[in-house]
């Protein structure tokens, strides 16, 4: 009787079995080629979500087809596990988050293993762990030992609530981007690493990612931001600050001559120093300090400023210029002054439209003399004109005209400049690895020596949600330098110094004389494919981008990039649903609604199953805990099985696109699975055993069952290696099975003999996204070899070979005829049996045949006129 498929009992028993045999752990081979698959790791936040599922799904799929071509594979995993998550949940909870995120690691851990995923956890790491960050805080003193780190007071977003600094992309709507607190603009003494003294590296090694996504690639050269423009200088009429002029830059110097006033930063010494004496611009700058540091937001919020009283000194003409102080000039971008063209930049047209300031056009389109200026801005480049002897000149001439007329006067020069600013790394929260300073009773600071690392964070404190316990403690902060006390940084690290070389790290995780063994790190780096959301596309790839080239420059690492290939995988969405009340909405989770639905599988209606009351499809939206439409991935594996699941996320999409939740594809999967099963077992029952083909004695169904065989050996080798469409892989092996259903001969040794082949194949092409029940089934067809061990099946290109091939006829570019000719016709042959075919001869008619066009193995085009 055959063998009932139960999901829990199969994949218990492969699971069992790759855990007995460490068959996922590897160590260098220097006679394999190497294959290093790795995902973002998680943050451990309690629970795994549909993405984490989707993303790990992929790598996995990828890591197992490369383990079978032969290639040594690592697929580690481990914990991304400082943050502020984690305080927030222990505040709340009346824990310490290293309690807490422990547990979290250890429940996530087994969610992780429950779905097959094939990590080698011998290599597991957590980066809050000593041994972790121990090897980070050396290296942050090896950068500051090569002048790589500094320390200076800096205008920084800060979070109220969370009482930490925010980085400008934590900034949204003016709010902090995990509490919603409103952002304000503080000054603290902030470290920083140079990552500008390798703009152009980043820039320039872009190139060298051909694997990597375009649209990522675009975005970090936004971001890192090269120009070329001129640094140029006002003069002021009396010194100011100590000083007797300031420095704007442009990368438009064609504009010069339309210069009519200029703006400060806020914290601009100049700003100051005249607010001392003016008390309603004092009061402008404290608001001003107040509002975001976020570009996004400095974009679309209202434009404010006030006049000094003070001028400037046009560089070329010499005129006075207004110098006002404005909200959206920062001073850590550039020099904190710009130089305002009203009428050829929208912001300035908008300020001094507000303020009444004169808008002075200097560029014209080609040949047209004036602009109208009194709905926008003409940012366009164009011809010069109202600016004296460079009138008449494109862009280009007057650039190098200008550029060249202020250095002769000493007032200017061309320069390259870079939107990217230097990364700060200080955070004001206790959830971090300690910074590795130590702060010297003069007022210095001198890097933690080697002998005394890794600084500990404790781990068993209490937090009151005020103040970090480093900070309120005083037996913490204070320590001794040759007998010398010293004090403590109680700033910790931003948490992508921790995600910014994890992936080396796992290269050599035991490794104890150092953060990295060159040797080993250097045979599995860089790593070969990398898997992750478009939403980490500039912080973290950056980052770990330039901690790639500082490793190199240490001598750890002998590549220049990371990551050789880049696959951002679509979010994951599922329908929604809620009820309303008094214009308020309570989400309602989708497993708790009953769906009504029309012949398209749209909701039309939708009943709360607990109350049962009517409520509103909210849409399909990205999975989140604010529309509580998650899936648990714990609940589906239970329901359907890992296999299953891991099934519906590899086939209802492509891996980059969004993919939507929807149980009648995972029931569609489930299906497919049992499918599979009861085809196997029926073969085995039919008493297939292994006996070896012989071509030359097949029948028609038997060789079209074994080409359908080697082409889908051929499909879903490409499909998973050079396309990566596992959606399209899955649905090769689904044609195959389908084919075996209607073609497989069980009257015959050969029959049966060329439907195990094609049930071989099924089973090791599905292996990679369905692991558990190929690998009961794989031995259930009698191989004595684990499936996780064997060899990715060989297209035998024999069997690809058609003794004939399906021809399309058009008359006049329509389709008229579809015909079975020898696959070895000649051009002459087909033309005779295209135009011989009385279909074809009807649509002729009494037409003359002009030309006849033959594409062999393909189609006969008759044109006829």
């Amino acid at each position: 009787m055959e063998e009932q498929y139960n999901p829990a009992a199969v994949e218990a028993a492969a699971q069992q079995h790759w855990e007995e045999q460490k068959s996922f752990e590897v160590t260098e081979d220097a006679s394999k080629e190497k294959f290093y698959c790795l995902s973002m790791f998680p943050y451990p936040s309690g629970k795994l979500h549909m993405g984490h599922v989707r993303n790990y799904t992929i790598t996995d799929v990828i890591s197992r087809f490369q383990r079978m071509q032969g290639k040594n594979v690592l697929h580690p995993m481990g914990w991304d596990a400082f943050g502020l998550p984690a305080e927030n949940a222990a505040i709340q909870n009346k824990t310490a988050p290293a309690k807490w995120t422990y547990a979290n690691i250890d429940y996530m851990k087994g969610q992780l293993k429950a779905l097959g995923f094939g990590f080698d956890w011998s290599r597991e790491l957590a980066t809050c762990q000593p041994s972790y960050y121990r090897w980070e805080q050396w290296f942050f003193t090896r950068l500051y030992e090569k002048g790589l780190v500094y320390k200076k007071n800096s205008a920084v977003n800060w979070c109220p609530h969370d009482a930490t600094v925010l980085a400008n992309e934590q900034v949204e709507d003016g709010c902090c981007w995990r509490c919603g607190t409103t952002v304000e603009r503080r000054e603290l003494a902030q470290w920083f690493i140079k990552i500008t003294d390798y703009a152009q590296e980043l820039l320039d090694d872009l190139d060298k990612l051909p694997h990597w996504p375009e649209q990522v690639r675009t975005m970090q050269r936004n971001w890192i931001g090269k120009s070329k423009g001129v640094e140029l200088s006002f003069a002021l009429p009396r010194t100011v600050a100590g000083v007797g002029h300031f420095d704007v830059y442009t990368t438009r110097p064609d504009t010069l001559m339309g210069v009519t006033y200029v703006s400060l930063a806020a914290e601009h010494p100049i700003s100051l120093a005249l607010a001392e004496d003016n008390a309603e611009l004092k009061a402008f700058i404290d608001e001003c300090k107040k509002q975001s540091l976020s570009e996004a937001d400095m974009a679309t919020m209202e434009k404010k400023g006030m006049d000094t009283g003070l001028v400037a000194i046009h560089p070329i003409t010499g005129e006075e210029i207004p110098v006002w102080v404005a909200n959206y000039v920062l001073m850590d971008y550039g020099s904190g002054a710009v130089m305002a063209v009203p009428a050829h930049d929208q912001r300035d047209w908008e300020f001094a439209r507000k303020y009444g300031l004169p808008i002075k056009q200097v560029v014209a389109p080609n040949g047209e003399e004036t602009v109208d200026l009194e709905q926008e801005a003409f940012v366009d480049k164009g011809v010069l004109v109202n600016s004296g002897g460079f009138d008449g000149l494109d862009f280009d001439a007057a650039f190098n005209a200008i550029a060249d007329a202020l250095k002769a006067a000493g007032k200017g020069r061309v320069t390259t400049n870079f939107r990217l600013r230097d990364w700060g790394v200080s955070r004001q929260r206790y959830w971090g690895a300690p910074i590795p300073m130590f702060n010297l009773p003069d007022g210095g600071e001198i890097p933690v020596p080697a002998e005394k690392l890794p600084i500990l964070l404790p781990e068993d404190v209490e937090l009151d949600g005020v103040q970090s316990p480093i900070k309120a403690d005083p037996e913490w902060r204070v320590d001794d330098l040759n007998g010398e006390p010293v004090e403590r940084e109680t700033d910790t690290f931003d948490t992508f110094m921790e995600s910014s070389w994890y992936y080396a790290r796992y290269t050599c995780p035991d490794f104890e004389e150092g953060m990295l063994d060159p040797d080993r790190a250097n045979y599995w780096l860089p790593v070969d494919q990398y898997v992750g959301g478009i939403e980490h596309a500039i912080l973290h790839l950056l980052y770990a981008r330039f901690f790639h080239k500082l490793m190199r420059d240490e001598g750890l690492v002998n590549s220049d990039e990371p990551f050789k290939q880049l696959l951002c995988q679509g979010m994951v969405l599922a329908e929604s649903f809620y009820r309303e009340e008094n214009g308020h909405k309570t989400w309602i989770n989708p497993a708790d609604v009953d769906v009504e639905r029309d012949d398209k599988g749209k909701a039309v209606k939708a009943v709360e199953r607990a109350t049962g009351e009517e409520v509103i499809a909210g849409g399909v939206v990205k999975m989140s805990k604010s529309k509580n439409n998650g899936i648990d991935p714990h609940a589906a594996v239970e329901q359907y099985g890992a296999d299953t699941v891991r099934l519906f996320t590899m086939f209802a999409a492509p891996p980059e696109q969004t993919l939507e939740w929807h149980d009648a594809g995972v029931e569609g999967a489930s299906r497919f699975l049992r499918k599979l099963w009861k085809t196997v077992h029926g073969h085995i029952a039919a008493g297939g055993s292994k006996v070896a083909i012989e071509p030359g004695s097949l029948g028609d169904q038997q060789q079209q069952l074994r080409r359908k065989t080697h082409e889908t050996i051929q499909k879903v080798s490409d499909d998973y290696g050079r396309r990566q469409t596992f959606n399209t892989a899955v649905a090769a092996v689904m044609e195959l099975l389908n084919e075996v259903g209607k073609l497989a001969q069980r009257d015959s040794d050969q029959g049966l003999a060329v439907e195990r082949e094609a049930l071989e194949a099924a089973v090791q092409l599905l292996a990679p996204v369905t692991p558990h029940i190929c690998h009961q089934l794989w031995a259930a067809l009698g191989n004595d070899t684990p499936l996780v061990d064997a060899e990715w099946p060989a297209v035998d290109e024999q069997a690809l070979v058609r003794s004939s091939i399906t021809l399309v006829v058009q008359v006049n570019g329509k389709v008229r005829a579809k015909l079975d000719v020898p696959a070895d016709a000649d051009k002459e042959t087909l033309e005779k049996l295209a135009l011989s075919n009385d279909n074809v001869q009807k649509f002729i008619g009494d037409a003359m045949v002009r030309k006849v066009i033959v594409v062999p193995g393909k189609l006969v085009n008759v044109v006829a006129k």
